[in-house]
């Protein structure tokens, strides 16, 4: 018998099991980069950080589907061939393209500094697959201690706005 697998539900189907399904993504995720950033696994941290704040991001957007349908007009196709409305789509898959414009919506409605942490999060998101470059090219960190404070400071802002949820 295989390790127990997080799932959960899309939000179309059930949008409360969604949400929680995906705040105990953003915790387990959270505690992980933290874990693999003591083992001085920096690459692996960022990713994790980078993930926690994606599930996170979904989550906090469950919360104002209605609004979220207000911008994000349109339909998509999910891998199966169901046709969702595309703020469903965003909310269940939160693409890396999409997530800076939904932080922005969010910030606007909840007074929260989304679209700076999510632009944290996508810095980190670069380092994981790029690591450093000193000349600044290939990555936005020339040294580890950048990538360690953002992870930090972005692993902090998940955990600090999960206990509000």
């Amino acid at each position: 018998m295989g390790s127990p697998c997080l799932r959960f539900g899309k939000p179309w189907k059930n949008l409360s099991d969604y949400k929680k399904g995906r705040l105990l993504e953003a915790r387990y995720g959270a505690e992980l980069a933290l874990k693999f950033l003591e083992a001085g696994l920096y690459r692996n941290a960022a990713g994790k950080a980078f993930q926690a704040w994606k599930a996170l991001l979904a989550a906090m957007a469950a919360d104002y589907k209605e609004e979220l349908a207000k911008k994000f007009r349109g339909v998509r196709r999910t891998r199966d061939g169901k046709k969702v409305s595309l703020s469903d789509f965003i909310i269940a898959f939160m693409p890396t393209g999409y997530m800076l414009a939904v932080a922005k919506v969010l910030e606007q409605l909840t007074g929260k500094p989304l679209s700076d942490l999510t632009n944290i999060a996508l810095n980190l998101h670069e380092f994981q697959y790029n690591g450093l470059d000193e000349a600044g090219v290939f990555s936005r960190y020339p040294s580890l201690e950048y990538v360690i404070d953002d992870i930090r400071k972005l692993v902090d802002q998940v955990l600090q706005l999960l206990q509000q949820n």
